[in-house]
């Protein structure tokens, strides 16, 4: 190898030719990746603001960091003279296959933004959803977290979620407690209509507009089936639910109305003998 020709009228050549680019390609390096950074601590802040749960936050701050970053660098590239058609071509193929590989996950995630966004349960709400019911304990990109009443964790994919039915039971205030008792055809309705307003008068949780009331709900193969329905704050729904019934079968039993089981009168006919 001829040594000889580096010399330094090559490295001023080189400098000459290629200096200006590698400065401007330094530059552009340098300022696009604090322009990089700010961005993306600008968007997170406008999320602060509009209250965006704090895992999506930081997910879509690194997904717009990390994507500012590639195209930084393929700019940089192009400056430098690197073809960088074929790059792109290598990520967007890449991309399409990392896609399809996680179009279920990318379907849960779609799902999360979905109810971060419109908001239709939060922490602490109590639902049902996918045959599964439950307080809300997490809502994560992927899945939301549920606690059973039995004390069981159920992890549930948002995908499903967002394209189901939700039945949220604590978005509302108030809600009206339902109770059906039976009583027999032979005992007297006002009398059972009287006890069971006396029960929900009496109990301070049950609001008093709008008005409890008892109606007839149907006439059952063996009751005569009363509905008890009175409005309670949303926390003392179950309690009251339970409550009702207890002082119902108590006071029924004082006032002498019957509670039935089920029966059924069967009737034998004997064929004559001959």
């Amino acid at each position: 190898m001829d040594w000889s020709r580096f010399n330094a009228d090559f490295f001023w050549d080189i400098f000459v030719t290629y200096g200006s680019r590698i400065s401007l390609a330094a530059v552009t390096l340098v300022v696009g990746l604090w322009l990089t950074g700010w961005i993306a601590r600008r968007m997170d802040d406008h999320m602060k603001r509009l209250e965006v749960e704090v895992t999506l936050r930081r997910f879509l701050k690194s997904v717009t960091s990390l994507a500012l970053k590639v195209l930084v660098l393929i700019t940089v590239a192009s400056m430098l003279g690197v073809a960088t058609t074929s790059f792109i071509a290598v990520l967007g193929a890449a991309g399409l296959a990392i896609g399809l590989a996680l179009r279920d996950s990318l379907s849960n995630f779609a799902g999360g933004v979905l109810m971060i966004v419109f908001k239709p349960y939060k922490v602490g709400d109590f639902v049902e959803m996918q045959g599964q019911s439950g307080t809300v304990q997490a809502i994560q990109i992927l899945n939301t977290v549920l606690l059973t009443a039995d004390n069981k964790t159920v992890f549930i994919p948002n995908g499903p979620i967002i394209n189901g039915n939700v039945t949220n039971h604590t978005n509302e205030h108030k809600r009206r407690v339902d109770v059906d008792l039976g009583i027999g055809y032979g005992s007297d309705i006002d009398v059972a209509r009287k006890t069971l307003l006396a029960i929900a008068n009496a109990d301070q949780r049950i609001l008093s507009e709008p008005a409890p009331d008892v109606v007839v709900a149907q006439l059952g193969e063996s009751a005569v089936v009363l509905r008890v329905r009175a409005w309670v704050s949303t926390p003392d729904y179950w309690s009251v639910f339970f409550a009702i019934q207890e002082q119902a079968k108590k006071s029924f039993d004082v006032a002498g109305v019957e509670i039935p089981f089920p029966q059924r009168t069967i009737h034998v006919v004997q064929k004559a003998s001959d």
